[in-house]
């Protein structure tokens, strides 16, 4: 039997603490008050105008309590704001503030410079493989 340590379930796990570890660190010495989850909310609708809070559940691979917590949480921060869509009077459309939208842009080459340290044990050719495989992996998961 493969040790718990190499079994890839446990391995994405620990890989997702580090990811989680770093951004958290690296947000609090950029001086932002900002989880990963709200980063990649911010992210999706600066990427993809005029969603509503379901798509942008599908869009960060979150349920939609959980997103709902983190519209909340972003609205209340003055970071995005809702409306009601003109198709659907039921469903909110989820756009950035321009506050979101400078947020976004300050914070993008702090996720981006981070992304290297969550994986500083690969060079370069190795991160690029990791890219693709996990990528290859989370596409087959939806």
């Amino acid at each position: 039997m493969t040790p718990l340590s190499m079994k890839p379930g446990h391995l994405i796990r620990r890989l997702h603490q580090i990811s989680t570890q770093v951004f958290t660190q690296r947000m609090r010495e950029a001086g932002f008050d900002l989880t990963s989850i709200q980063f990649a909310a911010l992210d999706a609708l600066g990427s993809n105008l005029g969603v509503d809070q379901a798509r942008l559940a599908e869009l960060v691979a979150k349920d939609r309590a959980t997103t709902g917590a983190v519209v909340d949480r972003l609205e209340q921060k003055g970071l995005i704001a809702r409306s009601v869509s003109a198709r659907d009077k039921r469903a909110r459309v989820l756009t950035l503030t321009p506050e979101g939208s400078a947020l976004l842009a300050l914070l993008a080459p702090v996720v981006e410079d981070l992304q290297r340290e969550i994986l500083r044990g690969l060079d370069d050719h190795e991160y690029r493989q990791f890219v693709e495989i996990a990528a290859k992996a989370a596409a087959v998961a939806r």
